[in-house]
């Protein structure tokens, strides 16, 4: 799994360094105070990565909502099996 792993990583490595040699032109950002001059390829991966983390940001509040509700729904049933246990030893009467 390991060896799949470090293949997949060294894929998007190289991918990555293509992209970044065929992007090498200069980009000016323009914002209200000031400018910045950038290769294209360094400002489309800032600002993939920053989009990722937003997509991170915004989906782990539903993971963690989720991973509640799971561990109160394990607690549940973990409740209902010690139940049917004593169920289970309790004499039965006639």
């Amino acid at each position: 799994m390991k060896l799949v792993k470090l293949i997949i990583f060294l894929f998007f490595l190289i991918i990555g360094a293509a992209f970044a040699i065929l992007n090498s032109g200069m980009v000016t950002l323009d914002y209200y105070f000031s400018f910045i001059e950038l290769p294209l390829s360094i400002v489309l991966i800032a600002f993939m990565s920053l989009g990722a983390l937003l997509g991170i940001f915004a989906c782990s509040s539903l993971m963690l909502r989720l991973k509640h509700e799971n561990n109160g729904l394990k607690r549940q049933a973990n409740m209902v099996k010690e139940e049917v246990k004593n169920l289970r030893t309790i004499p039965i009467r006639d």
